[in-house]
């Protein structure tokens, strides 16, 4: 089994969480690390042991890494996996993957030109919690879905960060935390038959917060909410036929519980196992079995996945009249 030689584009926050859980995946090599501020990424790379740090995101693609993380703002995504992909580098990219479809699409097919392996870091879906869930579903302990209800909030510091409300940066709700409960619903449901949606913007013109309502084919809803103005519950509610289960708190993460809640009887916790780290260890090692196997995409978050879910978001966009410069390019 050989090593996988990672490289990180972007030594922001969420680059710091994936590098420390790169340490516990087995045959991951800490091997380069890229930033425009060459300080920064040379203070990145010592407290995680990388071998190589770089000034600039090019270098980095010109390294002798295999795959790339990128983990700089959505807003940026789409230029900086085609950078990755034209230098022929597997991609894990953070979501959002990119701002719109047509960005999306572009990716898909570049990376499918060049026969490059690219998949969204969506880290929940690889979540033993997640996972769990999945499996109670399938198993067909709470029937037939009907009602999902999600929410995500918290309220922004002061001064306001500009990655969460500058437009040019794909900033706003929707993009930054509304995608993991129209996520959540989509991966159970699968795509939307109708979409509504309305939303508060900040003066900036991003949502600052959205509620939306999905129609799926057979009758399940789905009520979703995100906020930067005020903290939420963050959990989410499964609710079929036979039961619902319930997760709190911070539905899309590893810390979450995972409760069962059967009609007519008490609600019960189920136990999960889980890992120390964040829990970025789990989709890192799913795209080294990727690599190894010499798969293209990811057989468990498809390209097709990543589509539908943008093509959603583009929806979602559409009814409330959010819209990035980048749409008109």
């Amino acid at each position: 089994m050989r090593e996988i030689k990672w490289g990180i584009l972007g030594c922001g926050k969420i680059a710091h969480k994936f590098a420390s859980d790169l340490k516990l995946v087995d045959g991951a090599v800490l091997y380069a690390a890229g930033s425009t501020d060459a300080t920064r990424a040379k203070s990145f790379s010592e407290q995680y042991g990388f071998l190589h740090a770089y000034d600039s995101y090019e270098a980095l693609c010109k390294s002798d890494v295999d795959v790339i993380y990128v983990a700089t703002p959505h807003g940026f995504h789409f230029e900086h996996v085609q950078l990755c992909l034209n230098h022929h580098k597997a991609v894990l990219c953070e979501k959002a993957f990119t701002l719109n479809l047509r960005q999306t699409e572009h990716l898909i097919s570049l990376s499918r030109e060049k026969n490059i392996f690219m998949m969204e870091a969506f880290w929940t879906k690889f979540v033993p919690q997640y996972r769990q869930v999945v499996q109670m579903i399938q198993d067909g302990l709470i029937g037939e879905i009907k009602m999902i209800t999600a929410d995500f909030g918290f309220k922004s510091p002061e001064p306001k960060p500009q990655r969460l409300y500058d437009p040019v940066l794909g900033g706003g709700a929707l993009l930054d935390i509304g995608i993991y409960p129209v996520f959540l619903a989509q991966s159970l449901l699968g795509e939307p038959e109708s979409v509504s949606a309305v939303m508060a913007p900040y003066t900036s013109g991003v949502d600052e917060q959205i509620a939306m309502t999905l129609k799926f084919p057979g009758g399940a809803l789905a009520s979703l909410n995100a906020s930067f103005a005020a903290e939420t519950p963050v959990e989410a509610f499964i609710c079929g036929t036979l039961g619902k289960i319930y997760m709190s708190p911070r539905f899309h993460n590893p810390t979450t519980t995972v409760y069962l809640e059967l009609n007519g009887q008490p609600r019960a916790a189920i136990n999960v196992p889980l890992e120390s780290g964040f829990g970025y260890q789990y989709e890192a090692r799913h795209v080294q079995d990727c690599l190894w196997k010499g798969l293209k995409e990811s057989p468990v978050l498809t390209l097709e996945d990543t589509r539908k879910l943008m093509r959603t978001l583009d929806r979602i966009r559409n009814v409330c009249g959010i819209k990035y410069q980048q749409d008109s390019l």
